[in-house]
């Protein structure tokens, strides 16, 4: 197994061999407009709609960490807390519900979580990987050194229409627009299990082209592959505790955990932590709709007619958008339930499972607190306190991986209920050693309800923590720098001063 180690923002952008000269002078194409023509294009424009929201899901783009305001700012099934969750991490910065495919590179080109501020980003050009179809180009002219490049040199060389995730991401066109994997990652990671997708059958396919970025993954360092490459941590398994063990097999020296991979450490815990992507894929594949050979197309891609034709909706989106949607989408197997039936059980599942995302997610911000307090007790037992973080790790990414995967337990309600019960059982565990590692000191300061004990963090930004009023304005907070005050550089597709 490739041995890895953390994500080192300064250690993967040193070797990032680009200059902003260079591509200034590349010429990535007219991209998708070069298939307006087809009746998928069409259907492919509906992804510009933004405006509706599922009961958990939807397009509108609002903050899912504020359920106080209305859309599209906020919305009412939120998770309060990531903020804290994720308090040292780019992610605390931002990290909305995220829009229609035709949207990716306007979105990442302004998301808080590139470092605007700076000439350098901050984040390497991997960022781009999933945003644009331009990446082949990319690797073809540039090669590995792409990856670890500068991320702000690629903004004035994209347009947002021409190439956002579009056709050739998933099709060839030498080849009738035949289904292709182009994701380097994914090839590479079906390798690693002696798998081909060229020999893999169209209805695989169907599933296999959304796995090119509906997945989890990390970036390389160049001391244990290729920097800032991304890899899909599938060796030892797809289940979250395969992929768990996996990480837990890097090679990073940590008090208390060498071995173990880390994106980050918490800045309040000081934990070292996993951040999870979107492993919709992994979580999908063995569930009863993915054993039995549905493919993620038959849902999301529904047969529709565009004048004469009929052809495969290219309108990535909830089947709960319309009871049309549903007919088009479910009713081709469950041709005996109504529209109403079928949405009431998505629902059903959903519901079930956001209850215990929101247990999950408080037993998590407990165990960082707990943590934190037995930190700051004089005698603590130190070995004892390396086991309640362990803990926190691993109850903070049973958790993020149901989080961030985008059914609300959908796509596989059994292993998203598991994977949540795992999750809130070692989380609690993270505050019973915590505990005891100060001879249970602080079990009484622990006592209180989760808002009174830690109020959720609901604004933070990298604009924010320039200000120290803005840190001393929740007593986590005032675990982070002060950021120097700068003002914005860059923001869409370019600069801005």
């Amino acid at each position: 197994m490739k041995k890895f180690i953390a994500l080192s923002v300064a250690l993967l952008l040193s070797s990032g061999s680009l200059s902003l000269l260079q591509a200034a002078d590349l010429d990535l194409g007219e991209g998708n407009l070069r298939f307006k023509n087809l009746p998928q294009y069409q259907t492919y424009l509906k992804n510009n709609d933004d405006s509706q929201m599922t009961e958990y899901g939807g397009s509108v783009p609002h903050r899912k960490h504020d359920g106080v305001n209305p859309l599209p700012k906020g919305y009412k099934h939120a998770q309060p807390y990531l903020k804290n969750l994720w308090l040292g991490y780019p992610f605390s910065y931002e990290y909305d519900r995220a829009r229609g495919h035709t949207y990716a590179l306007d979105d990442v080109f302004k998301i808080d979580r590139i470092n605007r501020y700076s000439e350098q980003a901050g984040l390497p050009a991997t960022c781009l990987n999933c945003k644009t179809n331009t990446i082949p180009d990319l690797l073809e002219k540039h090669g590995d050194d792409f990856w670890a490049s500068e991320f702000h040199q690629y903004r004035e060389v994209h347009d947002g229409k021409m190439h956002s995730i579009g056709c050739t991401n998933c099709h060839d066109p030498d080849q009738a627009m035949r289904l292709a994997i182009t994701s380097v990652p994914l090839d590479e990671a079906l390798k690693r299990q002696g798998k081909d997708w060229r020999e893999a059958s169209r209805q695989e396919m169907r599933s296999l082209v959304c796995a090119q970025c509906h997945v989890e993954y990390y970036f390389e360092t160049k001391d244990y592959g290729v920097a800032a490459k991304p890899h899909f941590p599938w060796d030892k398994g797809m289940n979250p505790d395969d992929i768990y063990a996996f990480f837990a097999a890097g090679d990073p020296e940590r008090d208390g955990f060498k071995g173990q991979f880390v994106d980050w450490t918490h800045a309040v815990s000081k934990t070292p932590m996993i951040k999870t992507q979107h492993p919709e894929y992994e979580m999908y594949h063995d569930s009863v709709h993915g054993a039995a050979g549905v493919s993620c197309a038959d849902c999301h891609m529904p047969r529709v007619k565009v004048g004469p034709a009929t052809i495969s909706s290219h309108h990535w989106t909830s089947p709960l958008k319309s009871d049309e949607m549903i007919r088009s989408s479910c009713m081709g197997c469950h041709g005996d339930k109504s529209p109403e039936f079928l949405k009431s059980r998505v629902v059903y599942h959903q519901e079930k499972t956001w209850n215990q995302l929101m247990v999950a997610q408080e037993k998590s911000v407990r165990a960082h607190e707990a943590v934190r307090q037995a930190m700051e007790f004089e005698g603590v037992d130190k070995d004892v306190l390396a086991e309640a973080r362990e803990m926190v790790r691993k109850g903070q990414w049973f958790w993020d991986y149901v989080s961030a995967e985008n059914s609300a337990g959908f796509h596989n309600p059994t292993k998203a209920l598991e994977t949540l019960a795992l999750s809130q059982q070692y989380s609690d565990e993270a505050v019973r050693l915590a505990t005891r590692s100060t001879n249970y000191a602080i079990a009484a300061s622990l006592d209180k309800p989760i808002q009174d004990l830690v109020p959720p963090i609901m604004e933070h930004s990298r604009k924010l923590q320039q200000s120290q009023e803005h840190l001393d304005s929740h007593f986590w907070l005032q675990y982070l720098p002060k950021l120097p005050e700068a003002e914005l550089i860059w923001d869409g597709y370019g600069r801005v001063r």
